[in-house]
């Protein structure tokens, strides 16, 4: 018991948080490089190659989560027997799954945001300037649009009739429940995508990076799994608008604000708690 109390005081000792609140958690003999915070506005950037590139597969990656993800929720839909096909757990993989895959592989070009709320709250924590950021949303709202229409495309009948894929809050929930859970979700979301993307994690764990897409995509489709039944699980207001226009019902539009309002209010919290919380970046100077 002694020597456990030993090894107890020397964790504690060799552990212990030594920054005062409120100012930052990075001393001077800190062992990992923060990177700088982005620019407001990088007029450099808009000239070169790398910029148009990597909004280009923020296009693809979206253009690509949409295809395949709401194929997955059209077949689901339209079956008459929910054993016969994948249910809920396999729309809730085809998500996560699909956000696994496309953060693996654009991650490297365009960090693999595939989300204007990933995309705004990387924003706020200055990882990445207005412009390059306004663009991404752009080009994931048009990868969107454009994979939602080639759904409808191979099945046009069976889309409009079965709800394409579309965000609408279920019979039974109210607004504010839909609000609510578009909020929690995008808060777990971007969380998840500051914790596996941090700098000082990134230093200390060789592993982390490599990995960062795994925890990421489980995030996405554990929220499905919870928020499928309330909203059908939009966190991603590219996607919802993408569903939206190629659906283009009335009722698809009535509860539209929910699913950006809700992630970007989401992305927000989840950027500031990393920041002032679990970083304690400086919110005043030394």
């Amino acid at each position: 018991m002694e020597r456990k109390d030993d090894e107890i005081r020397l964790g504690v000792n060799r552990y212990s948080e030594r920054h005062n609140i409120g100012t930052t958690a990075q001393s001077d003999d800190r062992d990992y490089q923060e990177p700088p915070l982005a620019p407001l506005f990088e007029p450099e950037e808009l000239s070169s190659w790398s910029f148009y590139r990597a909004g280009i597969a923020e296009f693809i990656a979206t253009f690509l989560f949409l295809y395949i993800t709401i194929l997955t929720v059209m077949g689901v839909s339209k079956s008459s027997n929910k054993c016969a096909t994948v249910g809920i757990q396999g729309i809730a993989w085809a998500f996560g799954g699909m956000i696994f895959a496309l953060v693996y592989c654009t991650a490297g070009i365009s960090g693999g945001h595939i989300n204007p709320a990933v995309t705004f709250g990387l924003l706020l924590a200055r990882k990445l300037s207005l412009s390059r950021a306004l663009f991404y949303i752009v080009m994931q709202c048009l990868g969107a649009i454009f994979g939602a229409g080639v759904v409808k495309g191979f099945q046009k009948s069976q889309y409009e009739m079965l709800g394409g894929g579309a965000n609408v809050v279920a019979s039974g929930y109210s607004k504010g429940d839909g609000l609510g859970a578009e909020i929690i979700g995008t808060f777990v979301l971007v969380y998840t995508v500051f914790s596996a993307t941090d700098a000082k994690r990134n230093a200390r764990d060789s592993h982390v990076p490599i990995l960062a897409p795994l925890p990421i995509g489980f995030a996405v489709f554990l929220v499905h799994l919870a928020t499928i039944p309330i909203t059908g699980t939009g966190i991603n207001p590219a996607r919802s608008l993408g569903a939206a226009i190629i659906y283009n019902k009335d009722h698809a539009w009535d509860d539209h604000w929910i699913f950006w309002v809700g992630p970007f209010i989401g992305a927000a919290l989840a950027a500031l708690y990393h920041q002032l919380v679990i970083r304690a970046i400086p919110f005043k100077s030394k």
